[in-house]
């Protein structure tokens, strides 16, 4: 096997003012720049496969958007589709590439972003150089809970309050995994790391209309100041359809600014990756890698409404358009799921750098599959990367999907029947089996 080589680059994917930003229940336009927006990749080549990963700041990069750039990729470079992964981190104060509840699609944004994101591997392909690789783990169950609740009514709630006395206890678990993997030079300069948490997001506090992108980037800055040295730094979502921040067994949180709770989850999260990291031995680093990725399409046959549904739909829909309403928000997205595709391909992820084992999952998945993937792997250590090429939206269990609440109530982004989330973990396991052989 030849020596192991890896690259990294990052290129800016900030959108303008005036930007539709996607991630909360009505449109809001951008009126302010915290932060830049970046596609973070790295390539990794032992001279028989090369990998890519590219991550953005973005809520999610629709399939579209994805076989886009990977089809400029290819076309380039000459590497398959399959051998490399393109992700969002699910930050809520970017750019919409697509139309979503109360939002619209940003115009023309998906078709800029494609190119940049081409751009930001072949630069990290650019830039290969002999490296050595190493992974570890850490843990932040301090930082995640799960914001399905079972409440005394026998209801289940998401985000039920901060110490609301009729919330009983969470409806699902947590994954406190921070997976790390790791890029160095032989002389131990640091070439690139990818965080890897199942976290929702941590933004700015609401009701500011600025691009961000939340604790993800402040992550990589954080990581950058520990290691006294500055590298590309990712951090790509877990499994996290189902978790956030908020621990509702104590008060609420206050900060002093917009983005204080930004800088405090990421720099607990850094740290704790610091701590994983300065625990590895030299021994623990290697030049000598093997490397494998396998994607499989699987059916995606889509929740559609009922008869009954879409005819309630269709009459609040048709009584005038009402955007400050959730109910006619609603409606209008039952009839648009009912107009739309039935069913379509999605692809589910397997790779493989030495005894780490990734996977690709194209939407928001619960932690609970997640965790299941993880306890099934055959590898040392395993991430999940969530909306990765692609997503359906929030892929709830079974049980969930009979519980109710918002991440399961029917709309474009809420399409997942049961049996999605074996499907997709089988799928996966399958993947991860046949590169560990």
């Amino acid at each position: 096997m030849s020596q192991l080589k890896a690259g990294a680059a990052q290129i800016d994917i900030t959108p303008g003012l005036g930007a539709h930003l996607l991630g909360y229940f009505n449109d809001r336009q951008a009126t302010d720049i915290m932060d830049p927006l970046r596609a973070k990749a790295i390539a990794v080549s032992n001279g028989d496969t090369t990998l890519g990963f590219v991550i953005c700041d973005l809520i999610t990069v629709p399939t579209e958007y994805v076989n886009a750039a990977k089809a400029l990729i290819s076309e380039r470079h000459d590497l398959a589709p399959e051998n490399v992964l393109i992700a969002g981190t699910h930050t809520h104060t970017g750019p919409a590439l697509r139309a979503s509840l109360g939002t619209p699609a940003q115009e023309g944004y998906g078709d800029w972003v494609v190119s940049r994101i081409a751009d930001a591997f072949s630069m990290a392909l650019a830039h290969l150089e002999p490296a050595q690789f190493a992974h570890a783990a850490g843990s932040c169950p301090g930082e995640v809970h799960n914001r399905r609740w079972h409440m005394k009514d026998g209801s289940v709630r998401m985000n039920p309050g901060y110490q609301n006395p009729e919330a009983l206890r969470p409806a699902g678990p947590t994954d406190p995994q921070l997976g790390l993997m790791i890029f160095r030079s032989p002389e131990g300069r640091i070439i690139a790391a990818l965080g890897n948490l199942s976290l929702h997001y941590v933004g700015v506090e609401i009701n500011h209309n600025v691009v961000c992108a939340d604790y993800f980037a402040a992550f990589g800055r954080a990581l950058n100041r520990f290691a006294g040295s500055e590298f590309v730094c990712p951090m790509a979502n877990g499994t996290f359809g189902d978790v956030n921040n908020c621990d509702f067994t104590k008060p609420a949180r206050k900060s002093l600014t917009i983005t204080g709770k930004i800088e405090r989850v990421a720099n607990v999260v850094a740290a704790e990756a610091w701590r994983a990291w300065s625990s590895l031995r030299e021994e623990d680093f290697s030049d000598d890698v093997p490397l494998g990725a396998k994607l499989t399409q699987v059916n995606f046959a889509a929740r559609c409404p009922s008869d009954e549904e879409l005819a309630a739909a269709q009459a609040l829909y048709s009584s005038g358009e009402k955007p400050e309403d959730q109910e006619w928000i609603y409606a209008r997205e039952v009839v648009l799921c009912a107009e739309g595709p039935k069913e379509w391909p999605m692809p589910i992820h397997s790779l493989r750098i030495g005894d780490l084992g990734i996977v690709g999952l194209p939407g928001e998945v619960f932690t609970e599959i997640g965790l299941d993937i993880k306890q099934r792997s055959p590898f040392a250590q395993t991430m999940n990367i969530g909306i990765a090429n692609g997503t359906v939206g929030y892929v709830a269990t079974d049980r969930a999907l009979d519980e109710g609440s918002y991440e399961t109530r029917l709309c474009r982004h809420v399409r997942a029947p049961k049996g999605t989330g074996k499907l997709w973990a089988d799928t996966a396991i399958a993947g991860l089996e046949e590169l560990s052989k």
